[in-house]
């Protein structure tokens, strides 16, 4: 059994403590899973602004001229098209196509990329690049401890950070370099809620004040259980849980970042998987009983076990039973209708379309 001691801890563990979280071990590290409660911090985010401590992440930075040409070798997507100020989100795969990771990548100059990659596997994920790179004329250095990483979320989240900030702020999917409640950040338009906002990269030194900062304004701090919740909602995928080395983008609904003819490592076997079709397909689902899903229930058809549940929770947006599961591809098509084997108790669901929470103007 993990111990406390052998936790990690983000720069805002005490900011995390003197809130009253809590704390859990989550990805080597002692990390907040809520505060007033998820549902609570899980409206916050939807209906006004929320900020999620996520330093845990990764970030490896690659310099150098054959940076780009290093990321495109490694990233599934066109790491080419990808602009000084752009965001761009890819998978990270193995020769047979297997996911080793999903990853957003920032270029933040004409020669320097910052890519965050995921908890679990910042240490795994900068060796594999560290194999791959070389006979490239670029450099890699693990950059985790340089950063902390605050998500803030919401459709207030613009105006609470515009008004500490000094500079425009980016749009979806760009960034900029200003400077927030006083300390430099790389701002990025990116986020895993479903809602508006953007994330701060910023030295470890300036995450208390600028997480103060966020809270005086109104932010309501949000942990990963919300994190969670609000993902699932919208269908975002989680690494080792939706997709993992034995599944592949086709499988997982990710062939839409995967640009094969730039010979992407595991490009030759995902185009295949492409021509032949998925045996098994990620869908997310409904549930129309009273229930909560959870990852490895089985989803049944009948007398027989159809596929499994990959993620499942309570929507507090929704109030029902929702998930992910992986599925015979022939019973993949929004409205078909299966069971999910809850604790022994055959729960009656519905394959939906992505996402499952819309918001209501969106709503059609």
């Amino acid at each position: 059994m993990t111990v406390a001691t052998d936790l990690r801890h983000t720069p805002l563990h005490e900011a995390h403590r003197a809130a009253g979280a809590k704390l859990v071990p989550f990805a080597g590290f002692e990390m907040p899973v809520s505060y007033a409660g998820v549902a609570e911090e899980h409206r916050a985010v939807r209906e006004d602004v929320g900020v999620f401590d996520v330093s845990h992440m990764g970030e490896v930075e690659t310099t150098g001229p054959g940076a780009g040409e290093l990321l495109q070798r490694a990233l599934s997507n066109d790491v080419a098209k990808l602009d000084v100020g752009g965001a761009q989100y890819s998978c990270m795969c193995s020769d047979d196509g297997g996911i080793l990771d999903d990853l957003f990548s920032y270029r933040v100059g004409d020669d320097r990329y910052l890519t965050v990659t995921n908890a679990a596997n910042r240490d795994t994920d900068f060796a594999w690049l560290a194999e791959q790179a070389g006979g490239h004329d670029a450099e890699l250095r693990d950059a985790g401890d340089d950063y902390a990483m605050l998500a803030v979320q919401g459709p207030r989240a613009r105006e609470l950070v515009a008004g500490l900030a000094d500079g425009e702020l980016p749009a979806r999917m760009r960034t900029a370099q200003i400077e927030v409640a006083g300390s430099p950040a790389l701002v990025c338009g990116t986020g895993y809620t479903g809602e508006d906002g953007v994330e701060l990269l910023l030295g470890p030194d300036a995450a208390t004040g600028v997480w103060d900062a966020l809270l005086a304004g109104g932010a309501t701090p949000a942990g990963l259980g919300a994190r969670d919740t609000l993902r699932l909602e919208v269908c975002f995928h989680l690494y080792g849980n939706d997709m993992d080395s034995q599944r592949n983008p086709i499988e997982a609904g990710l062939g839409w970042c995967c640009k094969e003819d730039t010979g992407f490592i595991g490009s030759e076997a995902i185009a295949r998987a492409r021509a032949a079709g998925a045996a098994e397909r990620l869908v997310p689902f409904v549930l129309t009983e009273r229930g909560i899903p959870r990852q490895g229930n089985a989803v049944l058809r009948g007398s027989e076990r159809v596929g499994e549940v990959t993620s499942g929770t309570h929507s507090p947006s929704l109030g029902i039973g929702i998930g992910m599961a992986y599925v015979r591809a022939d019973l993949a098509e929004p409205g078909t209708e299966l069971e999910i084997d809850v604790r022994g108790k055959r729960r009656r669901a519905r394959v939906e379309s992505k996402p499952l929470y819309r918001k209501p103007d969106d709503a059609s």
